[in-house]
């Protein structure tokens, strides 16, 4: 017996050794299989504030399911707003044309499509709507259990599909596959008609599923009240960087109105006083570090999404400014 237990208690320490590559885990390791279970999966729940992405950082990069979770992994973002090209790809969507070139010229004009591409962007429109009124929700919610057992939740999703020209049945799908993925807001810019909220909002109620309004510039106090009063699922996509670049504070928006905002996108710019170019992360006039510790004492249950836009330094890329990001947010959380 006690040659077994000498045996024993070297087998355990043997097994420890092999798991020396482990000792740095973020959490205490009571046992190697229950650290092994978690082992790579990323963490940015900091002190009770999620900080997530929305996968638009990433469009300089592969936009596959499979990439996407990769950086997320990569830099240790745990939550994300998906785009909705990631997840329609991975369901098995009709693949898109190549988008035509509709960069500004040098009078800053943006050039018209040809009737040639305009016929082929309707084409295509035609086949999405139908790919979406009738596409099963099994592979989003395949991709939805394969990011989870990566340690990755999905908060919002981002599809092209909540526009005015968008049938019912394609605005019906955002929000359903917005909820076979895991996530609560299915998100799409402001529109300015009050009968599109409506729209919006209602069918965002069948399935009691938010439909978050997001903004740029033209982000006012009062821009989103039509909305919130016509459907307690119309939300809020609130653009902090964008509302200082426009030339407000967003402490008053945030204490007012915090209980309808979904998610809130985090960039850096300065003020409309200064510019507001679009900088690095604590080189502007956004108060990143003073709203990330309101959240955390407040206990405001939206996340902080991180939305990577202003011009990658030479020498770095969309990951390594990101994971600067995640860093920059966890230091001002105190995690």
């Amino acid at each position: 017996m006690e040659d077994l237990d000498i045996s024993r208690r070297r087998f355990l320490g043997t097994s420890a050794l092999a798991a020396a590559g482990f000792v740095m885990a973020r959490t205490p390791i009571f046992g190697a299989p229950a650290y092994i279970k978690n082992l790579g999966k990323p963490n940015s729940l900091f002190n009770g504030v999620q900080v997530g992405a929305i996968t638009y950082s990433w469009r300089s990069l592969p936009g596959s399911a499979e990439d996407i979770l990769k950086y997320c992994i990569e830099t240790n973002i745990s939550a994300i707003e998906l785009m909705g090209p990631t997840g329609e790809s991975f369901a098995g969507a009709p693949e898109a044309p190549p988008r035509p070139n509709l960069a500004p010229g040098p009078d800053g004009k943006r050039p018209e499509m040809t009737d040639e591409q305009k016929a082929i962007q309707k084409e295509y429109a035609t086949k999405m709507a139908e790919w979406r009124a009738k596409v099963s929700m099994d592979k989003f919610v395949q991709l939805r259990k394969m990011y989870n057992n990566a340690g990755v939740s999905i908060y919002g999703f981002k599809p092209n599909a909540l526009n005015t020209n968008s049938t019912d049945a394609e605005v019906d799908y955002a929000f359903r596959a917005a909820k076979a993925l895991g996530a609560n807001q299915a998100n799409v810019e402001l529109p300015n008609d009050p009968a599109q909220t409506k729209r919006l909002g209602d069918i965002a109620a069948k399935n009691k599923v938010y439909c978050g309004y997001h903004g740029h510039t033209q982000q006012t106090p009062t821009w989103w009240d039509t909305a919130l009063s016509q459907s307690k699922y119309n939300a809020m996509n609130f653009d902090m960087g964008h509302y200082v670049a426009a030339g407000f504070d967003p402490f008053p928006l945030l204490e007012a109105k915090h209980d309808h905002i979904v998610s809130m996108h985090v960039k850096d710019r300065k003020s409309k006083e200064h510019g507001g170019a679009n900088v690095v992360w604590g080189q502007g006039d956004t108060p990143i570090v003073a709203v990330l510790e309101t959240m955390r004492a407040k206990k405001y249950k939206f996340p902080a999404t991180i939305e990577l836009e202003y011009e990658i330094p030479a020498g770095s890329d969309a990951l390594k400014e990101t994971a600067k990001c995640v860093e920059f947010a966890r230091k001002a959380l105190g995690a």
